[in-house]
């Protein structure tokens, strides 16, 4: 049986490739601190359906190239909010107060 890893999307510009960072805990053998170790792998996405921040599931497999050996087996999990999506436009923004001019506050002054 091949190797199962659960990680995160960072990457996917290369095409039909992934960059999958899984991150472990792990304890340090004197201190007994757990501490986390991530590690980054390439992964093989036939349909180039993987997106940065997807939670993704990629199994071991026989080299596909000299540092790809895994492939995506399945999207677990798509994120929320994704930080392509959060560009906020000029449409979108609230409109403000305009601010009165000089004129406009002598004239308002004036008629008080």
């Amino acid at each position: 049986m091949a190797k199962q890893l659960i990680g995160v999307v960072s990457s996917n510009k290369g095409d039909k490739t992934i960059v999958v960072t899984v991150q472990t805990r792990k304890t340090h053998p004197l201190y007994r601190k757990q501490y986390t170790v991530s590690r980054k792998f390439m992964a093989h996405d036939e349909k180039n359906e993987a997106e940065p921040g997807d939670k993704v599931i990629i199994v071991e497999t026989r080299p596909l190239s000299a540092r790809k050996h895994h492939t995506l087996s399945k999207i677990v999990e798509k994120p929320v909010l994704r930080e392509d999506t959060l560009s906020i436009t000029k449409a979108d923004e609230p409109e403000r107060p305009a601010s009165k001019s000089k004129a406009e506050a002598e004239e308002v002054a004036e008629e008080e």
